[in-house]
């Protein structure tokens, strides 16, 4: 009996004994669990695989996958969505071309005037008064423009035509000199029809008509002067509003105004100088209309790139049927060499960085905005492409980068704002 009880008092304490010895060895296995887990999760860096973080989960942060980025198909994405909206743009700028390229004239013939404005205003002028004074200035060369271009022009087709045989004659004597090196001549002729002195002159003409019948063109320049003229003296005030809230916007409008004001007073200067002494030459070589030569070439000089061959082709066509082949020579010498030196080598130091792009991008945009605009695109692309890079490429460092292929001087990445601080 007595062994019986000792033996079931002694059941419960090795069972509890037991118990306790598996629950060491449990808390034992669980601690080596853990320690075990430690070591593993501080060794997985070590061990990861140099592609492993690309792969789905294999770097998940509390049971979120980080998720690949196809960075190619982006910018690819990007490129795409930015030929688009430069296409919808310059379908919108063609479709409206008739409102857009007056305005933007208007514009630019205001911004070259302004300094009338405040030159008026440091008199003590009204700005009332100085702001109408201001756009009399503009309407009055608006003026004058017009019409040198339509009386040069009518001048020009008026002589050339009465010298319409001496053309034809002329024609066919190239003619018969390219047959001579194995050319068929009835072929020649065939192919050069549609270029016979006869519809050169037809087109010149048509070309004339267009410009005389351009009414409703400078009827919207004319309004949106008068427009412009009335918010004139209240811009001033706008500006320095404007500039405490958008300063970034307000100094590259600045640059471009800046830039803008340059190009047309510079051209100006430069392209009388250069008709001047056109004319004086056309004088010494005895070629009629000296005068007329002298104004186109002023005219011409606006067109950047190809304005200086519309200006000599008249002339020196004229000089080979009235004086021969040799004076012909010399006015197209003389006009090179003018142009060459004054245009290309001088008006480029005066000018500095207002025609902030290179000749190649001048050349495209000349094609470009004509093709947009039509004829007065020609006049207006060098502007309106400075606008363009002011606004969108210099405003923006991301887009800066871009100076460094279009930029005249490649500096400007670094330091766009050169122009309004020389200015």
């Amino acid at each position: 009996m007595s062994e019986q009880e000792s033996t079931r008092d002694d059941s419960p304490t090795e069972e509890l004994s037991n118990a306790g010895a598996g629950s060491t060895v449990i808390s034992q296995d669980s601690d080596s669990a853990a320690s075990n887990a430690d070591h593993t999760s501080d060794a997985e860096p070590q061990q990861a695989a140099p592609g492993d973080e690309d792969t789905p989960g294999a770097s998940a942060v509390a049971g979120v996958e980080p998720v690949p980025v196809d960075q190619g198909r982006s910018r690819a994405t990007g490129v795409v969505i930015a030929m688009g909206a430069t296409a919808l743009s310059i379908w919108l700028l063609r479709e409206f071309s008739n409102v857009v390229a007056p305005i933007f004239l208007g514009a630019n013939l205001l911004i070259a005037a302004y300094p009338v404005y405040t030159l008026l205003l440091r008199i003590r002028t009204p700005r009332f008064v100085a702001a109408i004074a201001t756009g009399l200035t503009v309407l009055l060369v608006l003026f004058l423009g017009v019409a040198a271009l339509v009386w040069s022009g009518s001048s020009m087709i008026s002589k050339l035509s009465s010298y319409s045989d001496q053309f034809t004659t002329l024609y066919k004597d190239g003619i018969a000199f390219v047959s001579q090196f194995g050319f068929d001549e009835t072929a020649l002729l065939d192919q050069l029809t549609s270029i016979s002195p006869s519809n050169v002159l037809t087109v010149v003409q048509g070309l004339l008509s267009q410009l005389s019948s351009a009414g409703s063109l400078i009827l919207v320049v004319l309004v949106i002067l008068v427009f412009m003229v009335m918010d004139l003296p209240s811009m001033a005030e706008r500006m320095k509003l404007t500039n405490r809230l958008h300063p970034a916007f307000t100094g590259n409008l600045e640059t471009f105004v800046a830039g803008i004001r340059r190009y047309w007073l510079v051209t100006t200067i430069f392209g009388v100088i250069v008709a001047v002494l056109d004319g004086f030459a056309l004088v010494l070589l005895g070629v009629s209309l000296p005068v007329v030569w002298a104004v186109l070439s002023l005219i011409t000089n606006y067109i950047p790139n190809i304005g200086f061959v519309i200006g000599l082709v008249p002339p020196a066509l004229l000089a080979l049927v009235e004086q021969g082949p040799v004076t012909a020579l010399l006015v197209v010498l003389i006009y090179s060499v003018l142009n060459f030196i004054l245009q290309s080598i001088v008006q480029p130091k005066f000018t500095g960085d207002a025609v902030g792009i290179t000749p190649t991008v001048s050349f495209i945009s000349l094609l470009l905005w004509a093709a947009v605009f039509g004829p007065l695109g020609a006049l207006i692309a060098l502007p309106f492409t400075l606008m363009i890079k002011a606004m969108l490429i210099d405003n923006d460092p991301k887009t800066r980068w871009i100076n460094a292929m279009i930029a005249a001087n490649p500096d400007t990445v670094e330091a766009p704002n050169t122009v309004r601080e020389k200015a």
